[in-house]
């Protein structure tokens, strides 16, 4: 059990087995930017991705845990046209995944019954800045 301060956090056991699932998990897309919150899981999430695609982790104060939407929400549209991974947390990514849900048209309707497992991941469309369509991918299995 983990006492200290949250930023501090470590991945666990099983998260690392999962962070270095992103890079089967991820695959299939041209990913050109890594972005993360500045706590230690998550960027513990990333860095086997990161190491693998040869790109940087850039940390971004919209990532971090109790970031408000509009923060997340602009990042999100500074990064359109450009594949990137954002490591984030469960509350932005509720609020970016609810937010979406809420414009007409985007294809994926969202509720309250919304999977955010913990080391899972959304792949979300933006086209002309503005998110356009989500899709939620569990976690990799952690095998022991």
């Amino acid at each position: 059990m983990w006492d200290g301060a949250d930023e501090r956090r470590p991945l666990t056991r099983k998260g690392r087995r999962q962070a270095v699932g992103l890079i089967e998990q991820l695959a299939e897309f041209d990913i050109g930017r890594i972005l993360s919150s500045h706590y230690v899981r998550c960027l513990g999430t990333v860095v086997a991705l990161a190491g693998e695609r040869r790109l940087s982790i850039e940390v971004h104060p919209a990532l971090a845990e109790g970031a408000s939407v509009l923060e997340a929400s602009a990042l999100v549209a500074e990064v359109a046209g450009t594949t990137t991974v954002l490591c984030t947390h469960g509350d932005v990514v509720w609020n970016l995944v609810v937010g979406l849900a809420h414009h007409p048209g985007t294809g994926d309707e969202a509720g309250d019954d919304l999977l955010m497992a913990k080391g899972s991941t959304w792949v979300m469309k933006a086209e002309s800045g503005r998110l356009t369509a989500t899709r939620y991918l569990p976690p990799q299995a952690a095998s022991a």
